[in-house]
């Protein structure tokens, strides 16, 4: 039997790299999973990879209460209940000081990353059967911050407030909350920031990264995939309130 044998899967983010990473890992190890982003091309990719008797997708802006709500049901609806969210969705912003960073890209960010995140605990909270897990990923900068990540930085440090304060709420339901702080992994994502942080190109801008990594070198998504996989399962069953840091050695 896998890991999460019999158990559903909420993620957000589902067609980004680490978001399809960890769908395909959860199905791998038995559950069954709804992926949520607004890629509906990525998702319906992603979900006929895995298999419609195993996966389904849900269009979502994260920062709609109401969307995120109808996708936490429809997983309910689909396959029977909810084990495990994973409030993965985020974006970065800019790079930039935060005397000229624009208002409009902070509340942006805010708005998916802060709020995002705190619509998915709302709603699945709510239906969550006892004893599941919800998963908050963060970033390495929701451990300490660098210059020009106002919002990225912001954001990701208000996530660890909301994960400590949900743990503090449902533990008498024997549902642990715990946040997930990558470092640099070997994505889009990450590349499109270290070019915009260090104005180099993409293979120059990640040997720049990569110096300043204890481990010298990026995560790939399924290491990070494997990470929510042992927040998920029985595997972590006593942490809840914990930031787990994942982040080959950056925020030591």
């Amino acid at each position: 039997m896998g890991r999460l044998e019999n158990k559903v899967a909420f993620i957000t983010g589902g067609a980004g790299s680490i978001g399809a990473a960890t769908a395909k890992l959860f199905a791998e190890e038995g559950a069954k999973v709804v992926v949520a982003d607004l890629d509906e091309a990525g998702l319906a990719r992603l979900t006929d990879e895995i298999g419609a008797d195993r996966a389904a997708y849900v269009v979502t802006d994260v920062t709609d209460s109401h969307q995120v709500r109808d996708a936490i049901r429809i997983a309910v609806e689909r396959f029977g209940g909810l084990d495990v969210a994973f409030a993965n969705a985020g974006i970065f912003g800019e790079h930039t000081p935060i005397v000229d960073y624009p208002e409009d890209v902070f509340d942006a960010v805010i708005a998916v990353n802060v709020r995002g995140s705190f619509l998915v605990a709302k709603h699945a909270l709510a239906v969550m059967r006892d004893g599941g897990s919800l998963i908050f990923n963060s970033s390495v900068v929701g451990l300490f911050a660098d210059a020009g990540i106002v919002a990225y930085a912001t954001s990701k440090h208000a996530v660890v407030g909301l994960m400590r304060t949900a743990a503090s709420e449902v533990a008498d339901r024997g549902i642990r909350v715990n946040s997930l702080h990558p470092g640099p992994v070997d994505n889009g994502f990450q590349h499109s920031i270290e070019v915009r942080a260090t104005g180099e190109d993409e293979a120059r801008a990640a040997e720049l990264f990569e110096e300043r990594i204890p481990l010298a070198r990026h995560a790939s998504p399924d290491e990070i995939a494997r990470a929510v996989l042992f927040l998920a399962g029985d595997d972590s069953a006593f942490m809840t309130g914990a930031t787990l840091n994942v982040s080959g050695g950056l925020a030591n």
